[in-house]
C-alpha cells in the first residue's frame, strides 16, 4: 500500500502543488489533494488546517503546504497538536528539519524555491 501525501496550497501554491503531485505519484507515494484547486484567491488557513488536521488525528505521517512565504502556513499547521511544520526552500533545510527537529509537515515557500 502507498504512503498518502496530503497536499495542500493556496493560490500562490497552486502550480507548484500540480508539478509536486506528479513527482510524488513518481516517486511511489499517493499524493493527497487538499486544495486549492486554482490560482484564484484563496485564504491560506483553510489548506493548512485541512493538511495539518491529518496528521494531527493520525491519518498520515506526513504532509506538505505551499503558498509564497511558508510562513502563515507554517504558523496555522503548528496550531495543531504532534504538528511540527517547517518551512525549507531548498533540499538540505528539509533533511535537516526533518533529521534534527522531526518535522512531519513540508511548508515550501514558492516565492523562494525553484525546479
Amino acid at each position: 500500500m502507498k504512503e498518502v501525501i496530503p497536499i495542500g496550497a493556496d493560490h500562490a501554491g497552486f502550480k507548484l502543488k500540480e508539478r509536486l503531485k506528479q513527482e510524488l505519484a513518481a516517486m511511489g507515494y499517493e499524493p493527497l489533494d487538499l486544495g486549492t484547486r486554482s490560482e484564484e484567491s484563496t485564504d491560506y488557513p483553510d489548506f493548512a488546517h485541512s493538511v495539518a488536521s491529518q496528521v494531527e488525528r493520525g491519518q498520515v505521517a506526513r504532509g506538505v503546504l505551499l503558498c509564497g512565504t511558508g510562513l502563515g502556513m507554517a504558523y496555522v499547521a503548528n496550531r495543531h497538536r504532534g504538528v511540527r511544520a517547517a518551512v525549507a526552500w531548498n533540499p538540505e533545510i528539509a533533511t535537516l528539519a526533518r533529521a534534527h527537529n522531526d518535522a512531519n509537515v513540508l511548508v515550501l515557500p514558492t516565492r523562494f524555491v525553484t525546479d
